[in-house]
């Protein structure tokens, strides 16, 4: 039978890439001054090994070389045989970039080959062997040998200094599962002979008849003696790739303590036992606890795909909502069993909330996952414009909904280039202002009012106001004589093709980052925000919905329809009163609020519908903001906020302007959606005097 190591290809593919992330973290706290500590160094060398052996068991060789010679790098510098340089970290990164390209490749099938790789190879290759200054044992020193690998081996490690560790007896009890996850015991045992001379004994106490025996499971131990004086992290790093799927333990051999009087002696009964392949270095019930404790440890985390969760989570959206039905008619029924009936609905509400809670957390994943891509492109962006940058991430664990989280990437990516390149001045323009010539950029993620505000912040110079009310209005963007709020002045930034820029660059200028930006926000529910101070910096705030499943809105009764506006676009509600009405070209009518004027949109015009009065004094106008732009909505009252399961329109219908979705009400009947930011497109294109829904029904 022939072990099929395919089926492990996507769990290598997804550690791989996540132990790539820890590996550029690492480096890029080198290259922005952090010490070169041991812990460090290990633990980019930990990934280049895991990788390494990974790729060689499934045999992607290329994956493996290039992987084997940032070891071998890697290893010099975690012997203290090189030091690290600015030159090594640049190196380095490049090798986290090719490995992420190659395993990307890789998982599709198409096996691609960077075309630069031979060159980061044969860099990687002349630092290895350059060793001037570094005291180091050139590339022609010692090294072992791996037989199944053909591959050369870092020399042994030297001994820890003033250790008294002469050498580990390792008792390695392979689980029932090693070989099926791809791991080799005689590999590993083969990677020890790296760090010196190995003596192995095998158990064989744990095999069944031959025709009992099953191939895919490991059913022998082995008692294994280092002779080496390497450290215990060194010998737990050999069998980093099969954690979890073995039994270790490790005993030190130690030097015999000088001395006048009596020579130490190891009794023989018990130096046996320790190399017998039968018995455990461990005895008695301590032992037989230790080794309970670590076959029971449990796992911390299980890959599920989104796809089940979507499930689960439509599910518990349609209990919620019949939950909701079976409260209403509760209400109608009277007696002392209808008293317990309601009391047992109310227990369940409870209980569904906390359940709809739960598998909402499933969903969550925190916004590091975002963050962490942007301290490389941060440096690169730096070094490529001269420029001095400082990155500072601030509320990492914030955990969003991981479809929002896919898709709120993109535009903090637009957003932290512009103030890079645009936001932070050059060292020598921030030291003519007193400034440090080291810029700061500030990501960072809280909860407020139900939902994550995500803000870039950086300490340059400010926007330029009058600069852009100037380019504004040469596009036609503003009237010459029309004045305008800061607030206003700085939305113009999100105009299409709106740009400042004197110069066009391949970092931008060509003011087509912006627009997209707010599109995406817009389009994930969200609210984004500019704020600006002349040679103090800028802030653009934005405001998420915690999850696109579930929405928080608030209820409005418009003749006999009831639907649903998000809070998070609700600035407030009003009692309209005649002298604030106008009328412009005896069609359209705008509000005056404060110091603005606001457009009237009457939802039941809107979406067609008979209303129950026409009279702006009889009813209630609520404002409500989209893409720094307001509107008037119209409606009859307001009736309760509720958290609703929203449903697909485009699915079940198609998609209508103005409507973001449906949801079904306790009652059983369905209450649409409103879209805001559409909505206000559609009032600022003048198709909302037509109704949405007869508008949606041609198309």
């Amino acid at each position: 039978m022939t072990l099929d190591l395919a089926q492990f290809h996507e769990a290598f593919f997804q550690e791989s890439f996540e132990a790539l992330d820890s590996m550029e973290s690492a480096l890029l706290a080198l290259s922005a001054g952090g010490t070169a500590d041991p812990e460090t160094i290990n633990t980019i060398f930990r990934v280049a090994h895991s990788i390494k052996g990974g790729a060689a068991t499934f045999g992607f060789s290329r994956i493996t070389t290039i992987a084997h010679t940032a070891e071998t790098l890697l290893d010099q510098l975690r012997s203290n045989k090189r030091t690290v340089t600015p030159r090594i970290v640049d190196l380095l990164l490049g090798v986290v970039d090719v490995m992420r390209d190659m395993l990307a490749s890789t998982q599709q099938g198409t096996r691609t080959v960077p075309v630069h790789l031979p060159t980061l190879i044969a860099d990687l290759e002349a630092i290895i062997a350059d060793n001037v200054g570094n005291g180091a044992v050139g590339s022609g020193g010692a090294t072992n040998v791996d037989p199944s690998a053909g591959q050369p081996r870092p020399a042994t490690p030297a001994a820890p200094a003033g250790g008294d560790v002469a050498g580990w007896k390792i008792r390695f009890v392979p689980g029932p599962q090693m070989l099926v996850h791809g791991n080799d015991p005689l590999r590993l045992l083969q990677e020890l002979e790296a760090l010196g001379p190995v003596t192995a004994s095998v158990d064989a106490a744990r095999l069944p008849p031959l025709a009992d025996l099953d191939v895919e499971q490991c059913v022998l131990s082995w008692a294994v003696r280092l002779d080496a004086p390497a450290t215990i992290d060194q010998v737990r790093q050999v069998f980093d790739w099969a954690d979890g799927d073995c039994e270790l333990e490790f005993e030190p051999i130690l030097r015999p303590a000088p001395t006048s009087v009596a020579t130490l002696v190891v009794p023989a009964p018990v130096a046996a036992q320790a190399e017998t392949a039968t018995a455990s270095p461990v005895d008695g019930a301590a032992g037989a606890e230790a080794t309970a404790r670590h076959a029971a440890a449990p796992e911390t985390s299980i890959r599920v795909s989104i796809d089940k969760i979507d499930e689960l989570m439509n599910t518990v959206g349609e209990l919620v909502i019949t939950q909701s039905m079976l409260s209403q008619c509760a209400t109608q029924l009277e007696g002392h069993t209808a008293d317990e009936l309601r009391g047992g609905l109310a227990q369940l509400e409870r209980q569904m909330r906390a359940l709809q809670e739960s598998v909402m957390r499933v969903r969550m994943l925190p916004i590091s996952f975002v963050f962490n891509r942007f301290p490389r492109m941060v440096r690169d962006l730096g070094q490529k414009l001269g420029k001095h940058i400082e990155l500072k991430l601030i509320g990492e664990q914030t955990e969003l909904d991981k479809t929002v989280l896919e898709k709120i990437g993109d535009p903090l990516v637009h957003l932290v280039r512009n103030s890079v390149d645009h936001g932070l001045e050059s060292a020598e323009k921030r030291v003519a202002a007193g400034k440090n010539p080291t810029g700061t950029i500030t990501l960072n993620a809280y909860h407020k009012g139900g939902n994550v505000t995500v803000e870039v912040s950086d300490d340059g110079g400010g926007l330029d106001r009058d600069k852009i009310l100037r380019k504004a209005r040469e596009r036609g963007l503003v009237g010459a004589d029309e004045e305008l709020t800061d607030e206003r002045v700085y939305n113009l930034i999100f105009a299409p093709g709106f740009s400042t820029a004197d110069v066009v660059s391949d970092v931008s200028g060509r003011g087509v980052g912006m627009d997209v930006v707010r599109r995406n926000i817009s389009e994930l529910g969200g609210h984004i925000q500019v704020l600006s101070e002349p040679g103090q910096g800028t802030t653009v705030r934005v405001r998420l919905p915690l999850t696109l499943a579930i929405l928080d809105g608030q209820l409005v009764r418009v003749g006999e329809e009831t639907y649903v506006v998000p809070l998070v676009a609700i600035v407030e509600t009003i009692q309209v009163k005649a002298d604030r009405v106008s009328s412009i070209a005896g069609q359209a009518e705008v509000f005056r609020l404060r110091d603005d004027y606001l457009p009237i949109v009457r939802l039941y015009d809107l979406f067609g519908i008979e209303p129950r009065t026409t009279n702006l004094l009889e009813g209630l106008l609520m404002i409500v903001e989209a893409d720094g732009r307001r509107v008037g909505l119209f409606v009859d009252d307001l009736l309760a906020q509720q958290q609703v399961v929203i449903k697909s329109l485009e699915t079940n219908f198609r998609q209508v302007p103005g409507l973001a979705g449906a949801t079904m009400l306790g009652d059983g009947h369905v209450a649409l959606i409103i879209d805001v930011p559409g909505l206000i497109m559609s009032v600022e294109h003048g198709s909302h005097r037509a109704p949405l829904l007869a508008q949606a029904a041609a198309a």
